[in-house]
């Protein structure tokens, strides 16, 4: 087993899994302290590496694309302080973090990790309930709802329909963006068959983030729901195939042209035995052959 224990977080290798518990430091962010442990299976890692420093060095762990539901949705957004996959190493632990490197690596190579994207997610998300109060709103996700709520700086367009409740089934996308300039970011929730959204700001289904601290909490709200939802690099179902259909065992020659004793041997019946036989021909009962066969044995019989 390695281990290598900061004031940034503990990071422990078991042959199978990485586990991440963050630190006190105050150089945490909220949202690693939320997200609290995450438990990263072997085959969700696609390398690790240490980049040493004059003061510190820093110990990265990259997940294969698509594997965690969090860095899908945040993609890449993430200020370092909130990335759980980032840990600062003092320079005298140097050592401890190449070898904690070495020895992922080395499990990597013997299991045969493929560091290809996921097309499945290969991580839980964060844990649920959870709610998150930021920007103009308060979105609370229960595993199964959606419930967005306002508060005094929502845009009164917004806030006089009320809170906007819906299933996560109903859920089409959902978006996190962060604050970038004078730019403010979001939360959006996209639902199925709903008109193209207006800004965030007016747009009931989209909390507004101003840029504070606890806007990156909004992305495990994402998350959480995103982890709950087809993986958007899943195959697509494989069609099923139209049942085959029977053919029915030739008829033998003497059932599809019964003898006619005891029958009028008329125009209409004649039509009659014709017109039968051509639907056991159309149906594919008779081949061409069996129908000629029978057409004529009909006709001779009268």
């Amino acid at each position: 087993m390695a281990e290598i224990i900061q004031k940034d977080g503990t990071w422990t290798f078991d042959g199978d899994t990485v586990r991440i518990v963050p630190g006190r430091d105050k150089g945490v962010g909220l949202l690693r302290q939320q997200l609290g442990e995450v438990v990263v299976p072997l085959r969700a890692i696609g390398g690790i590496s240490y980049e040493p420093g004059r003061k510190a060095g820093r110990l990265r762990l990259r997940l294969r694309d698509g594997a965690d539901p969090l860095l899908q949705v945040t993609g890449g957004r993430l200020p370092e302080s909130s990335d759980p996959y980032r840990l600062s190493v003092e320079a005298d632990r140097a050592g401890v973090a190449e070898y904690f490197v070495d020895e992922v690596r080395n499990a990597l190579l013997l299991d045969g990790v493929d560091p290809g994207p996921s097309d499945a997610y290969l991580l839980p998300g964060p844990a649920v309930p959870i709610t998150v109060g930021a920007g103009d709103g308060t979105a609370a996700f229960d595993g199964d709802r959606v419930v967005l709520d306002w508060n005094w700086t929502t845009e009164d367009a917004k806030a006089s329909g009320g809170p906007r409740e819906f299933r996560v089934a109903d859920v089409r996308s959902v978006e996190w963006a962060p604050s970038k300039g004078l730019e403010n970011g979001w939360l959006r929730f996209t639902l199925t068959g709903a008109p193209p959204a207006p800004a965030p700001k007016y747009d009931p289904c989209t909390v507004e983030l101003f840029g504070f601290k606890k806007d990156p909490l909004m992305a495990l709200v994402a998350a959480a729901v995103a982890v709950r939802m087809p993986h958007p690099a899943a195959p697509a179902p494989a069609p099923v195939p139209a049942p085959a259909r029977e053919i029915a065992a030739p008829v033998p020659l003497e059932q599809a042209a019964p003898a006619l004793a005891g029958e009028p041997a008329d125009h209409d019946t004649l039509l009659r035995r014709l017109r039968e036989l051509g639907e056991l021909h159309q149906s594919g009962v008779l081949t061409a052959d069996e129908f000629s066969a029978a057409k004529a044995a009909i006709l001779g019989g009268f």
